[in-house]
């Protein structure tokens, strides 16, 4: 048995820009809650934004599982905590799944016992990163994500959790048990993500971190979240996929025919439909009395970058150190 995660209608997302710039209902009467205020304002002033990530791979076999929970202990240099409060150091990753009986979910997938016209075998865990910027206190982060994990999983999927400190933004990896202790299966969906997102940003802030959860366009943001493994190859400036899309983009600069993609478009569209939102907020805000934090929402939209595909971009850099390059050889240092 599985199950497809339903967002409760008091847990969506607390404004619709789209449906504001088409001059939607509003609750509370016509007026805007509290919370949706609060949003608005933290969104509009910049206050950080959490970070969920579902990690993709490696999570089907006992073996794989097995490889990521010591990944996350640091081969036991990292204590980890479980669901039912329990503190490890020195951890065997595959004593753990032992224990979460994931080796018998792994028999059950058998031929002849796993159901048929899959083209891969479920997975036995769902990996889990929670992050933040940098300077933000990581006791205030482990001890959100716990609180998120105990409130969202405590009685119903096995877990365990571990807090990492050795980048920047201090960061949390949650090892979750996909198959609950009632066998209903965990499948997760943008509104599970934005779900999450939400309530490990709403713990922060009750342990006194500003933290913010909006979707990216709201924001205004234009570069798309990249693959874990092209993100951590382009830190290291080794990412083989952003220097072959470099190359024949410049390829095209030279010839004189860059070619941009058709989500251009899209993004166009997107755009403005978002800044007709906000806009269309700011008209409400003034109604309801909220004049400073309308202002603040129009010098938000006002600010908001150039809407430009990750072609664009590259295009862009490319030109700009180009042309950097021609004044340095027009007047060079003596």
């Amino acid at each position: 048995m599985s199950k497809t995660f339903k967002l409760p209608a008091e847990q969506r997302p607390l404004f619709d820009l789209v449906s504001y710039a088409r001059g939607g209902p509003r609750e509370n009467g016509g007026r805007f809650t509290q919370a949706q205020i609060d949003q608005i304002r933290r969104t509009v002033q910049h206050a950080p934004e959490v970070v969920v990530k579902v990690l993709p791979k490696s999570a089907t076999t006992l073996k794989s599982a097995a490889k990521h929970i010591d990944y996350i202990s640091r081969d036991g240099e990292v204590e980890l905590e479980t669901d039912d409060g329990q503190r490890l150091s020195g951890l065997d990753g595959k004593a753990l799944m032992e224990e979460w009986d994931l080796d018998l979910d792994e028999v059950r997938r058998q031929p002849g016992l796993a159901p048929t016209g899959r083209r891969q075998p479920p997975k036995l865990i769902h990996k889990l990163v929670f992050s933040m910027p940098a300077g933000t206190p990581p006791d205030k982060v482990l001890s959100a994500v716990r609180n998120f994990a105990r409130e969202e999983f405590a009685l119903q999927h096995r877990y365990v959790l571990g807090l990492h400190i050795d980048e920047a933004h201090p960061h949390v990896h949650l090892v979750l048990k996909a198959v609950s202790e009632q066998g209903i299966r965990l499948n997760i969906r943008n509104a599970t993500r934005r779900h999450w997102r939400a309530r490990f940003a709403q713990h922060l802030r009750l342990l006194g971190v500003p933290a913010n959860a909006t979707e990216r366009a709201v924001r205004g943001q234009i570069k798309k979240a990249k693959k874990d493994g092209i993100y951590r190859a382009s830190l290291r400036g080794a990412s083989i996929h952003i220097r072959t899309q470099a190359e024949a983009i410049a390829s095209e600069l030279l010839q004189g025919k860059i070619r941009f993609d058709a989500g251009q478009r899209t993004l166009i569209k997107t755009r403005r439909a978002v800044e007709g939102g906000w806009l269309s907020l700011v008209s409400f805000l003034a109604k309801d009395g909220h004049r400073d934090l309308a202002n603040d929402v129009r010098r938000f939209v006002e600010t908001m970058p150039v809407s430009k595909t990750e072609r664009e971009q590259i295009a862009t850099e490319l030109l700009s150190k180009t042309q950097e390059q021609k004044i340095c050889e027009q007047h060079p240092i003596r």
